[in-house]
């Protein structure tokens, strides 16, 4: 069977939660019994977002295969069974790069290049190439309708409906409808202009998700489905959630899989939700609660550690605690103490890169040290623990990564040059010559567990798969010295020669990893360390208590 196709637009304002309603919709097909996979178009010119602000844009999600991605493949993957990568993530500026590229090679004989058609063929090329094996593919267009930044990707998917058959393809446009306060009322007005927008250039939406702080009524759905041409039962309250993972159940409950199924002509059994109810019922009965200091120089925008932050609700649902995130910015522990921080249940320090804050992250991570307290560090949040234990435990006090002192006498932290990529089974280089990410390691790598330690007893096997970015890594210079004056490495790659985690054997639960748990822990299976560290929290928490 040709696979059908699902495309998510949004108007009005960003942050609407396009990619949670993507998501959401991907995990109500899938409980139908269908195969999905997700694609995010992003208007922006950067080619990926690797290089850009979290301030700005959030955090860089990463897949098995080495992408450095849109935050949204994120909730993709936590939602659904798919398993994404470099397919499933395309920018304008990797659109053009490629079709350039195609230029320059000779591929067009000649001809003049345009936006229409080689830049829409170039998109829907990358549509069908992320579709190909699967019922469904759902596209969710980055930005809002309107931009012109956006409209290469709304010609291409207006094309698209043409190409593929009026009952292949389907537009879900989210809008807003908001509610004013000082009259009393919910206003339509804002998605009639947007659902307008969205017409001008050539699109007709069959669905609407009308986000809302309150439920739209009868006459109000009547309204604008008069305005914006849609069934009035095709026009769903997209209504502000107490948890995310809440919105495929809200969804389900105005008939939103159905109505995709009628319109899409597919034929499904009944959709199999227990998991999803069973989720959010933990999730609103916690028998525990704990709080975890986060403790970073991007704490200001949560977005910046979005799948951090929904690792450590997973890691409370397996232990039915509610996890409350204390955000601290390292920079504010660096003038006024580690005072600040409280107290908490659990320190963690997450990745990074760059000096600022680094001295504030080095006394939480001694706080947790000296006071028991778990600890979980993450990327450079593990650098930060090899610093800290170097320089207090070993006396090396000007013990650093050469990441912020290449002079250090002691770099416990270095930039490795090559290393052997079980992947590739081949010697990889960094190339500092290029690109910021190709001095990257980028994507999975395989890691080997040693037995009886914190790591092996949370995986419970003795080797394991997880995805890395990073540059810098532990400097096997010092590895003996460290090794000896108690610092434990329980995960190393297959040759030995990278290590991936460290812990303290004299302490309840302190671990730091080289990878990025988080980007493959999922609501219904939280990974293992954050189980386990949040496990830890809630036994530190009941033992202060007596």
């Amino acid at each position: 069977m040709s696979p059908k196709f699902i495309f998510v637009t949004g108007g009005v304002l960003s942050s609407l939660g396009k990619g949670l309603s993507a998501a959401s919709i991907g995990a109500l097909l899938e409980a139908r019994g269908l195969s999905v996979v997700l694609q995010k178009l992003d208007p922006y010119v950067n080619v990926d977002p690797g290089t850009m602000n979290p301030f700005q844009h959030g955090e860089v999600f990463v897949t098995d295969d080495g992408a450095e991605t849109d935050l949204d493949l994120g909730h993709y993957e936590r939602f659904t069974n798919a398993r994404l990568g470099k397919k499933c993530n395309h920018t304008t500026g990797s659109i053009y790069y490629d079709v350039i590229t195609k230029e320059r090679r000779g591929d067009y004989l000649g001809g003049t290049v345009q936006i229409i058609p080689h830049i829409t063929d170039e998109i829907k090329r990358c549509i069908h190439e992320v579709a190909q094996g699967v019922d469904l593919a759902i596209i969710e267009i980055g930005g809002t309708v309107g931009d012109i930044e956006s409209l290469p990707f709304l010609e291409a998917i207006r094309q698209f409906r043409t190409d593929a058959g009026r009952e292949n393809c389907l537009y879900i446009h989210l809008t807003l409808v908001p509610y004013i306060k000082t009259a009393g009322e919910l206003k339509t007005k804002p998605t009639q202009h947007s659902v307008s927008e969205l017409r001008r250039v050539g699109i007709q939406p069959d669905i609407l998700l009308c986000r809302s702080e309150k439920p739209l009524n009868k006459g109000l759905k009547d309204k604008i489905a008069l305005f914006c041409n849609v069934e009035p039962e095709s026009v769903i309250t997209a209504i502000d959630a107490e948890t995310i993972y809440e919105l495929p159940l809200n969804f389900h409950e105005q008939n939103l899989d159905e109505q995709i199924c009628r319109k899409l002509n597919i034929w499904t059994r009944t959709p199999h939700l227990q998991n999803w109810e069973e989720l959010v019922y933990k999730l609103k009965h916690p028998s525990h609660e704990v709080t975890i200091a986060m403790v970073g120089k991007y704490v200001d925008l949560r977005e910046s550690y979005k799948s951090l932050n929904e690792a450590l609700c997973h890691g409370g649902v397996a232990n039915s605690a509610k996890v409350n995130i204390l955000f601290i910015d390292s920079e504010r522990v660096e003038r006024e103490g580690v005072e600040i921080i409280g107290d908490v249940d659990g320190v963690l320090v997450p990745g990074g890169f760059g000096a600022r804050g680094v001295e504030g992250k080095l006394k939480a991570v001694e706080m947790a040290r000296v006071n028991k307290i778990p600890y979980f560090g993450i990327c450079y949040g593990m650098h930060m623990a090899v610093i800290e234990f170097a320089r207090n435990m070993l006396k090396w006090e000007e013990a650093h990564t050469a990441e912020i002192d290449p002079n250090s006498p002691y770099p416990v932290i270095y930039l490795m040059r090559e290393w052997f990529d079980f992947r590739s089974q081949r010697i990889e280089r960094r190339d500092e010559s290029t690109d910021l990410g190709g001095s990257m390691r980028l994507g999975a790598y395989p890691c080997r567990l040693v037995e009886g330690t914190l790591a092996h007893k949370a995986y419970r096997v003795e080797e394991i798969s997880e995805r890395h970015r990073h540059r810098y890594e532990f400097n096997n210079q010092f590895r003996d010295k460290l090794v000896e004056a108690g610092l434990v490495i329980s995960g190393l790659s297959p040759d030995g020669q990278l290590v991936e985690i460290v812990e303290l054997a004299d302490h309840p639960w302190f671990l730091g990893c080289q990878f990025h748990p988080e980007f493959k822990s999922r609501p219904m299976t939280p990974h293992p360390l954050f189980r386990d560290y949040i496990r830890a929290a809630v036994r530190y928490k009941n033992d202060k208590q007596g």
